[in-house]
């Protein structure tokens, strides 16, 4: 594209001479001969100033958002992120790639791997990596559409509300899937209320002619249902106990290994399936996954193929051998209140001795107390053994658990104690926000090189 053109499209000032890019970088890091560099700003970061190490490093032209000295043509805006949102649209325009997004307070990056995962199997996909899902990972993911394409899936965060408007204004999905909602990050969006709304954005940047899956067992799928009342709303949940989810699990059987045994029910038959991940939450998963890929467009095959060597993500219930011949199950790359509830149903499905490694929950505002002692109440009334905890708030978790409940005043000495006690028959999850760091804990007790599985 001319950098002429895209000052056009921008209602930008285009300083210099008239240059064609192909490619777009927002780190200096990273440029290639010929990028287009965009200087992003943010609260402890200013890209204009790095307008000539991205020259340096053979950037073209630039985008910046105050005046700079270069030797490049540049291309000013008002602000470089609105024009990065803008031009990510702009390629997911030039596509006729079926594009899928998704947002949700659970389960959204582990839907959006199965989803990924049979979409491959259909055809060429392209998905959001790592946890690439916020204003700038969502627009950078846009830009990496290409010709060869099918489909694309969207992953989009938020930790207020106007986030997910921004992300789905340049993604233009032709289908949005919402997981749930619960008090995860409740602080940036103030109440639980607030998060509903916010997860609802995604309803409002949808394709006129898009469709909406909704997930029939949340509380909340009446608000989202009235705000996409005039799009195609399709249902899924776990075992349709509604009646009305085109898309849901029945026969379900969960192995001593972890592994689930179940019927997947879809408008276009059924099947028999058994997924690697553990818990019930992961069948929903699948479930959610299975009716976003149906509605792209993928058959009953592309699901099972596409889900058959498809194992959790690392952080999120992943099976570790740990030390002493120990069982460790690592849940340590985030935590909320319903995420440990489904994190103690799986502990408590496991044979042996069974401890829960807690760790604190960040970012619930106001809820933060009820929140750790309502982990706690809940371990109490599983059939868990113990509850051993490590930072302020968990103390308060430790206290609802009564008798099951230890707590520590570091990590050194949480891990010390674990180790001490390891055996074979032990098994350990450690969870926590990523805040808390529990990853730490997991390093420190998993067997040198083992990998998350």
């Amino acid at each position: 594209m001319a950098l002429s053109k895209l000052a056009q499209e921008l209602k930008g000032e285009l300083l210099g001479e008239d240059v064609m890019f192909s490619k777009i970088s927002t780190d200096t890091r990273s440029i290639e001969k010929g990028d287009l560099y965009l200087a992003l700003v943010g609260d402890n970061f200013d890209g204009n100033s790095f307008t000539e190490a991205a020259a340096s490093s053979g950037a073209i032209a630039a985008i910046v958002s105050r005046e700079v000295q270069s030797l490049l043509p540049v291309l000013r805006v008002a602000d470089t992120h609105v024009a990065l949102g803008k031009i990510a649209n702009l390629n997911r325009r030039r596509s006729d790639a079926k594009v899928v997004a998704l947002t949700g307070s659970q389960g959204k990056t582990t839907v959006k791997e199965m989803l990924g995962a049979i979409l491959s199997d259909a055809a060429e996909t392209l998905a959001t990596q790592a946890n690439l899902n916020n204003t700038i990972g969502v627009p950078l993911t846009l830009l990496q559409i290409e010709e060869k394409h099918r489909y694309v899936v969207i992953e989009m965060g938020a930790n207020k509300a106007g986030e997910i408007a921004f992300s789905v204004t340049a993604t233009e999905p032709d289908i949005a899937l919402i997981t749930n909602a619960s008090p995860a990050h409740i602080e940036g969006f103030g109440s639980l209320q607030g998060i509903v709304a916010a997860k609802g954005e995604i309803i409002d940047g949808l394709k006129s002619a898009g469709i909406m899956l909704l997930n029939a067992d949340d509380s909340y799928v009446g608000d989202w249902a009235q705000r996409a009342a005039d799009k195609k709303i399709v249902r899924f949940s776990l075992s349709n106990a509604t009646g009305d989810s085109q898309y849901f699990a029945s026969s379900l059987v969960e192995h001593e290994d972890g592994a689930s045994q179940f019927t997947l029910h879809t408008p276009r038959g059924e099947q028999t399936l058994t997924t690697h991940f553990m818990g019930k939450h992961n069948v929903f998963n699948v479930v959610a996954a299975t009716a976003a890929a149906m509605e792209a467009g993928a058959t009953l095959q592309n699901v099972v193929r596409g889900l058959a060597n498809l194992h959790p993500v690392a952080g999120r219930l992943s099976r570790l051998s740990g030390l002493n011949g120990s069982n460790l199950i690592d849940d340590s790359y985030n935590a909320s209140p319903g995420s440990f509830f489904a994190a103690i149903d799986v502990l408590s499905g496991l044979k042996g001795q069974k401890i829960l490694v807690m760790g604190d929950m960040k970012e619930l505002g106001d809820d933060t107390d009820s929140a750790h002692s309502s982990v706690g109440q809940y371990a109490s009334e599983s059939t868990i053994d113990e509850v051993w905890a490590v930072g302020e708030k968990s103390k308060l978790a430790v206290d609802a658990c009564a008798a099951k409940g230890r707590h520590f005043e570091d990590k050194e000495a949480l891990i010390a104690a674990l180790i001490a006690i390891s055996n074979p028959s032990l098994t350990m999850l450690i969870k926590g926000s990523r805040g808390a760091k529990m990853n730490e804990v997991v390093t420190a007790l998993k067997i040198d090189g083992e990998t998350e599985c």
